[in-house]
């Protein structure tokens, strides 16, 4: 028989309750999620992939839904208050100056890139964030736009793909023969942000900006002039009107136009997995026969800039000055790796990813996410309704994704100088005739350079 003595039971006591406190303490670990995927079936696939983390670590995650358009008043109101969450889902724009205002913790987010492997993420969406020493935010996911084009009447034709301005001049100039195929579909319609999009796109292409590290840089006359004059042929190879993201789909979708420049999230309707947007170009309306018909360009180059870019949307995880900081990291690890494809799943048309795989896998996490199924009334992988080649093309996009502004530390004046938009309004006056490109250019200069 073993006597328990009064000391033994007091240190055994001890320990009891220490084992006890550790526990609890344990049981306790919790962390704070900002995302401002706040729809719900996208929010429950967040509780999920955060519960199987909760399982795999013992760390709790409360999942907050954060409208996108009041990320950044309350970012900044809850910094002033030192009650940040610990880890924020968010978009490119404040990635650079939510760094320099202190509420994001760059050597954590630096550690994670580095212990995941760096050259595991695409190029373009690290370059984006890169700050001196390594990076703001860790990048989650991507989308770059795209020339959408007719494939099969290229190839028809002899032509060659779309990816830079005298390949679409030349494709319009064999395709071009309305009502019945209009060559493109520009946008025109001054006060829709989809022509803001496309034109960066088209001026990125061809190595223009309108900002520098010092702010605002007057736009070159010659590089800008090839731009206005580019923007006119396909503006003239369009039906008239005011024309937008809505009439570009829908003339692509009944096989009158050859090319249009898009977002991925036409990706899943032109399969016929959307009814509210189903093809047009035959009588079935889930037909793939258009899907198949279709190539897509998003490395885009002028004549001034023969490497091109591509306009690219990055979203990141920013961990915060607030942070548990251990906690949020293997947060931010998980969904960046076990968690990864679950992190995909939310909106995968729109979710391409910037970590491509492992070290040991380098295309692990590209093959799977071409696996997710896309659609709204009806779903299937893109790896199973587009060719590898395709897939290989979006994904690649976002290694030479750019933005206005980024990598000049000016992404703030950037963005005002597009939502001013003065230069979609100064593009279509050149467009109709108002002015001759010299002029343009010109004015283009006076007025943005009031733009503080």
């Amino acid at each position: 028989m073993t006597i328990i003595t009064t000391a033994k039971r007091t240190a055994l006591l001890a320990a009891v309750s220490s084992l006890a406190l550790a526990s609890a303490a344990a049981a306790q670990d919790s962390i704070r999620f900002w995302t401002t995927e706040e729809q719900p079936e996208r929010l429950a696939l967040q509780e999920a992939m955060a519960a199987d983390f909760t399982a795999a670590s013992g760390i709790e995650v409360e999942v907050i839904p954060v409208t996108e358009s009041d990320l950044g008043t309350r970012a900044t109101a809850a910094f002033a208050a030192g009650d940040l969450p610990d880890v924020i889902y968010h978009p490119l724009q404040y990635a650079l100056p939510w760094f320099e205002a202190g509420i994001l913790d760059s050597d954590a987010a630096t550690d994670i890139v580095e212990n995941l492997g760096g050259g595991t993420f695409a190029d373009g969406p690290l370059a984006m964030a890169a700050v001196d020493g390594g990076y703001a935010a860790v990048p989650v996911d991507g989308w770059t736009q795209m020339i959408v084009y007719r494939a099969d009447l290229f190839e028809e034709n002899g032509l060659e793909p779309p990816s830079t301005y005298a390949n679409v001049l030349a494709a319009i100039d064999a395709l071009h023969n309305p009502p019945e195929m209009y060559g493109f579909v520009a946008a025109t319609k001054v006060d829709e942000n989809f022509m803001s999009q496309v034109l960066e796109h088209v001026f990125l292409a061809n190595g223009v900006s309108p900002v520098d590290e010092n702010g605002f840089a007057p736009l070159d006359e010659a590089a800008t002039t090839e731009v206005l004059e580019f923007y006119r042929a396909i503006a003239q190879a369009s039906p008239e009107g005011e024309l937008y993201w809505d009439q570009s789909r829908t003339l692509y979708f009944s096989g009158n136009a050859a090319m249009i420049i898009w977002s991925p999230f036409i990706l899943d309707e032109l399969a016929g997995l959307r009814d509210s947007a189903p093809p047009t170009i035959n009588d079935d309306p889930m037909t793939r026969d258009l899907a198949a018909a279709t190539g897509i360009v998003t490395n885009f180059a002028g004549p001034s800039n023969p490497d091109g870019a591509a306009w690219g949307d990055v979203r990141y995880f920013g961990i915060t000055a607030d942070a548990d900081t251990d906690n949020a990291m293997a947060f931010v690890e998980y969904s960046m790796s076990d968690g990864y494809t679950q992190t995909l799943a939310i909106a995968p048309e729109g979710k391409f990813p910037v970590r491509r795989g492992t070290e040991a896998n380098p295309t692990e996490f590209v093959e799977a996410w071409s696996m997710l199924d896309v659609g709204v009334d009806r779903r299937a992988p893109l790896g199973e309704l587009y060719e590898q080649s395709m897939i290989d093309e979006i994904v690649g996009g976002l290694d030479v994704a750019q933005r206005w502004g980024v990598e000049e530390g000016q992404l703030a004046l950037a963005s005002r100088i597009i939502n001013s938009q003065i230069i979609n309004r100064l593009v279509r006056e050149y467009i109709d005739g108002v002015r001759d490109a010299a002029e343009t250019v010109a004015l283009m200069n006076d007025e943005l350079s009031g733009i503080e």
